[in-house]
């Protein structure tokens, strides 16, 4: 566990891949396969950095490039599983009640920005509805794992368009 960095190339890093989940519990695992994935088939600039890290650990990960898109599950209960949601941050709204013993992505982007460090300002997330998140050890879902390709390839697509647009974003939000 902890942080793997994938540095494909080492020219100047614009677009940064941010992989995150646990590779012990089932459909968090999908940052760990996407990472893997993309290290062997990515040519270019992009670094892909899978991590399970949670709070103040991500500013190292953040740090240095102009565009992040981040990959995880994220559980909304409004699509099936395997749904992919593709997001600006200002699309995901937090958690009420904002808590000093958890400090997520998000919080971290904002301290970040707070204390005017080299954090991005465009930050796309591609997430995938996942069906198990708990269970330790567990396999991926079938849902969650035939959504692989798809983010494998919505991230390839997304790291050569120089900077998205709302209308790019709305064409691939919530692609089964």
């Amino acid at each position: 566990m902890g942080t793997e960095r994938f540095i494909v190339s080492r020219q100047e890093i614009s677009t940064r891949v941010l992989c995150l989940g646990n590779e012990l519990l089932a459909d968090d695992a999908l940052g760990a396969v996407v990472a893997e994935q993309l290290r062997q088939i990515l040519p270019g600039t992009l670094e892909v950095v899978f991590t399970s890290a949670l709070g103040f650990d991500l500013l190292d990960d953040v740090l240095g490039a102009s565009r992040l898109l981040v990959v995880d599950t994220i559980e909304t209960g409004t699509k099936p599983p395997g749904t992919i949601h593709l997001l600006r941050e200002e699309d995901v709204q937090p958690v009420p009640g904002e808590s000093p013993h958890y400090i997520g992505l998000f919080e971290t982007l904002k301290l970040g920005r707070k204390l005017q460090l080299d954090v991005p300002k465009d930050v796309i997330i591609i997430a995938v509805e996942p069906a198990d998140c708990l269970t330790v050890g567990g396999a991926m879902t079938p849902a969650v794992k035939e959504a692989v390709p798809l983010v494998v390839n919505l991230v390839q697509r997304l790291a050569n368009q120089p900077r998205l647009d709302r209308t790019s974003l709305e064409a691939g939000r919530s692609v089964a």
